[in-house]
């Protein structure tokens, strides 16, 4: 059976199922192991794990833990209940016409993850940052995601192992600008938080390819150096000129946490900017849904739910409400499966009930065989989401039924 349990109840003689960290890199050959001794606890609470899971088959039980099952299903209700509520503050995000801008944004995201790539040639060959040109790519995204933003966010999960730090960096400024909008920020804000998100991790540009693209755990000392990328992007960016202190909050704070368990400052919710904390949401939200060398990501409404369990500890639960509002509880570009049995591709979010998106439906699951694309707006009762599903699992290929 597997449990969640407090680091404070773990004990020699456990087994750890999951270290609950899925942001981290960690020196660990794996997240499932015996605890053989304090020496274990010490390096576990070290890395700053609040609570993991552990399997009480394969090791000592703590019968007052709830099981995994309890604790998914608290969070599901969690995540139904901020899908139901609406934000009284804020106004209604209006949706321009998606078929128009689906092209545009595809070739804007093409075109921004080459120049992403060309600036981090550019770092580590030494050459100057073209703060100008970052600018323009900025405006650009905003006037997209202002526009439609289920245009360009579906394609934030179209990533390649071996460009993942490019299309990382423009996954997050799409993310941030989309989170900004939501929490109703005045527009030369987002314009400095999308270019803080855009190069907030400029400074792997510093980090060899080896630890990077490391395809297992890092070593204590790899895993040291991989954490000054976020000194060496303040750097970076500094050097540059012309960059306001909202980016560099971003650059410096992507990796701290609400409970003062990241990195490099292990700085606490008092001494975090409402722009760091919107950006370690951002950036841990795209990684843990991303493939990459070392572990396949989660589909995005798990990793909605993962952001939710955390924000107990690392995150600021408020920001982490917002952040899920902003990109919806099922995210646009999300294979779902519907009460009738048949599989749907979230299209458009509905402001008024989060958990009635607009979809495509494309297959019958119980006939295993296509449907003829049809539009469904679920807010009209003709179906509901009973779950979400994995494109993988089903052998259909996501980037069709994108806007295009």
């Amino acid at each position: 059976m597997i449990k969640k349990i407090s680091i404070e109840d773990l004990i020699p003689g456990m087994y750890v199922h999951d270290l609950n960290c899925g942001w981290m890199e960690h020196p660990f050959l794996t997240n499932t192991f015996l605890v053989d001794g304090k020496a274990r606890i010490a390096k576990i609470r070290s890395l700053g794990v609040q609570e993991l899971y552990i399997d009480t088959e394969r090791g000592l039980d703590l019968p007052y833990a709830p099981t995994i099952e309890e604790v998914e299903e608290k969070l599901q209700q969690q995540m139904d209940n901020l899908g139901e509520e609406e934000e009284e503050t804020l106004e209604s995000i209006s949706l321009g016409n998606l078929r128009e801008e689906a092209p545009r944004a595809k070739k804007l995201h093409f075109e921004a993850n080459q120049i992403i790539q060309t600036l981090m040639r550019d770092v580590r060959i030494g050459a100057a940052v073209e703060i100008g040109r970052m600018e323009q790519l900025t405006e650009s995204m905003i006037d997209s995601i202002f526009l439609n933003q289920s245009a360009m966010l579906p394609l934030t999960a179209l990533k390649r192992h071996d460009t993942y730090t490019f299309e990382h960096s423009v996954s997050a400024c799409a993310l941030m600008i989309a989170f900004a909008r939501r929490l109703g920020m005045s527009r030369q804000i987002i314009r400095d938080l999308a270019l803080g998100a855009l190069m907030h991790d400029v400074g792997k540009a510093k980090i060899p390819d080896s630890i990077l693209n490391k395809p297992g755990p890092l070593t204590d000392l790899e895993f040291a150096r991989m954490k000054q990328h976020a000194i060496y992007s303040v750097e970076i960016l500094e050097k540059a000129g012309n960059v306001s202190s909202i980016a560099l909050q971003i650059a410096a704070q992507h990796h701290e946490r609400y409970d003062g368990s990241g990195y490099p400052k292990k700085l606490k919710n008092e001494g975090l900017s409402i722009y760091g904390k919107m950006a370690s949401i951002v950036d841990v939200y795209d990684a843990i849904s991303s493939n990459r060398v070392y572990h396949r990501g989660m589909r995005p409404s798990e990793a909605l739910k993962k952001l939710l369990e955390w924000s107990e500890f690392h995150f600021d639960p408020k920001l982490v409400h917002s952040f899920i509002r902003a990109i919806g509880i099922y995210p646009s570009g999300s294979l779902v499966r519907l009460e009738s049995g048949r599989l749907a591709v979230v299209r458009n979010q509905n402001e008024s009930n989060l958990l009635r998106p607009v979809v495509t439906v494309i297959y019958h699951t119980h006939k295993m065989q296509y449907l003829p694309p049809q539009q469904i707006d679920l807010t009209s009762g003709a179906d509901k989401i009973v779950s979400y599903e994995d494109f993988s699992r089903w052998k259909i290929d996501p980037v069709p039924w994108l806007p295009a």
